[in-house]
């Protein structure tokens, strides 16, 4: 992940502070010691701060990477007859278990041609419907 960064030309004016519009930096002053403080979840990503800053000492360029990071891999479950890629094996659980029945795994395409089967033969529909 990237995260706002202040390298060590940093002398702790504050112009960075007080020129953010999203408010997302402060600074707090303890024990006799500044603390500069950024909170990304407020950050607009203007660029503002680096815009201002007299030392050069903020390195606004590690927001713009715009990397992406992994925060979940699920198992698929893929068409039985053609191998699309269909949905997940656990929106298929839900799926089952809110319909109380089981699903079978077909693309949109494969569905029509069970539908036109079923209709073309004895039982027609409700006899597939069932099975599906």
């Amino acid at each position: 992940m990237t995260t706002f960064t202040v390298n060590d030309k940093c002398n702790g004016c504050l112009a960075c502070v007080e020129n953010c519009p999203a408010c997302a930096l402060r600074c707090s002053d303890d024990n006799r010691q500044r603390t500069l403080q950024h909170n990304m979840a407020l950050c607009a990503r203007c660029g503002q701060c680096w815009r201002v800053c007299p030392q050069r000492a903020i390195e606004f360029e590690t927001l713009l990477q715009s990397t992406w990071s992994d925060v979940i891999t699920l198992e698929l479950v893929c068409c039985s007859q053609c191998g699309e890629v269909l949905y997940t094996v656990d929106y298929a659980r839900t799926l089952q278990q809110n319909l109380d029945r089981e699903i079978r795994p077909l693309c949109p395409r494969h569905q029509d041609e069970l539908a036109r089967l079923a209709d073309a033969y004895p039982g027609g529909r409700a006899a597939t419907s069932e099975k599906q």
